[in-house]
């Protein structure tokens, strides 16, 4: 089992809001309202890890090790709301997020295969490792530069043991995992061919509620994330080449080859499909 493990490398580095958050170095001078807004939604989003939690227990009911990790993820996942709204109710306690507005988020996601939303939501960490990185430059204000760093740090550790359950899903289902694998990791990596950068929150989840079935739609401002991404926090080129390296590098260690490109993990896939059609199944690694 992983879980042990993980409870307590995760429990080493958990921080305190109390102790660990210099709330004593709050500058007023140095939060905008605008910056204000944006964490207010961030805040909101974080709490999405409620029914994403819902989603991770009821899709991986055969496996107890992975289910019990939850407990660790949907902590410190709320934590992450609990600390941005902390900061607001100090600060500009007008722009709390209300239970009505956190309860809008909370829906049924369609079940999907376990080992792709395993991998959706490793890339996910990945990616808002950086964005809360970049966050934390622009903004301006001590103390909600030190808790954007601090949640950036979390979601490293966070796609670290996800990847470890990667690691022990190829070993057990060899192909099937390296293909669900290589699959996602081209969608999420192939920013530069759709509209808007893909995380878990901004992908359509329930085909009933279409199109108000994601976590951006349902926020008191659906159009705060990409404005936040373009606009705000500057999330550029330069910075999603990063983002993109970490997932080809991830998954070249991952699977034993080299992927420079999003093309070359792309051919891989190709191969690894057409494999498993053929029923030629290569033993697991």
């Amino acid at each position: 089992m992983l879980y042990p493990e993980l409870f307590k490398q995760l429990e080493a580095v958990r921080w305190d809001m109390d102790r660990d958050i210099p709330w004593h170095q709050h500058d007023a001078s140095g939060l905008s309202d605008e910056q204000a807004q944006t964490i207010k939604m961030n805040a909101i989003t974080e709490w999405s890890a409620l029914p994403a939690t819902e989603m991770f227990l009821r899709d991986n009911r055969d496996d107890s090790d992975f289910s019990a990790f939850m407990s660790i993820w949907f902590f410190e996942e709320q934590k992450h709301a609990l600390v941005l709204m902390e900061y607001l109710r100090r600060f500009r306690p007008d722009l709390v997020p209300t239970e009505q507005e956190l309860h809008a988020i909370r829906f049924e996601f369609d079940p999907a295969p376990a080992l792709e939303t395993l991998m959706l939501h490793f890339c996910g960490e990945i990616r808002l490792n950086h964005w809360y990185r970049r966050a934390a430059e622009w903004h301006t204000e001590p103390v909600i530069k030190h808790i954007y760093t601090t949640l950036s740090q979390d979601e490293a550790r966070h796609g670290g043991a996800y990847l470890k359950y990667m690691r022990r899903a190829m070993a057990r289902s060899g192909a099937e995992a390296q293909a669900a694998f290589a699959k996602v990791g081209v969608l999420m990596a192939s920013v530069r061919r759709t509209a808007q950068a893909l995380h878990p929150t901004n992908l359509h989840v329930n085909k009933t509620l279409f199109p108000r079935d994601t976590i951006q739609s349902r926020l008191p401002n659906p159009e705060w994330l990409a404005h936040w991404l373009d606009t705000q926090i500057n999330f550029d080129a330069v910075w999603e080449n990063k983002v993109i390296d970490r997932i080809l590098h991830n998954l070249s260690l991952l699977m034993g080859q080299s992927f420079q490109t999003v093309q070359e993990l792309n051919r891989y896939r190709k191969g690894l499909t057409a494999t498993l059609v053929s029923g030629a199944l290569p033993e697991a690694v």
